[in-house]
């Protein structure tokens, strides 16, 4: 799956919480998020970036959730990334992991 894909699927799936997302379908919306992030706080501004930064936390929560689906894990397991630093590594090792086969959450789904 490739940059524009992913940016598709994830908006396709705003809140859709059900399901798995690929390795590549993760990444590739954390890239388009840290862009994203850096052109709005150049462009107009921390506060104009904030708010649209805002109406994108249900799509980020939504890809993170079917993203630990894809390694066999209750999306409920972000709330780990309130535990300052060890939450944060402990997601970006789930995030990495391969998927697993068909789980509780469907079948794999292609790269």
């Amino acid at each position: 799956m490739g940059f524009v894909d992913a940016i598709k699927v994830c908006f396709s799936k705003y809140v859709g919480f059900e399901g798995r997302a690929t390795r590549s379908e993760y990444w590739w919306w954390a890239l388009f998020m840290l862009l994203l992030a850096v052109v709005l706080s150049v462009v107009v501004g921390e506060t104009a970036a904030n708010l649209v930064f805002l109406g994108l936390l249900l799509p980020s929560l939504a890809v993170g959730a079917r993203r630990l689906h894809d390694i066999g894990k209750s999306g409920w397991w972000q709330l780990v990334n309130f535990i300052p630093l060890i939450g944060l590594i402990l997601l970006i090792y789930w995030a990495v992991q391969p998927s697993e086969g068909d789980n509780q959450h469907g079948p794999s789904p292609s790269n």
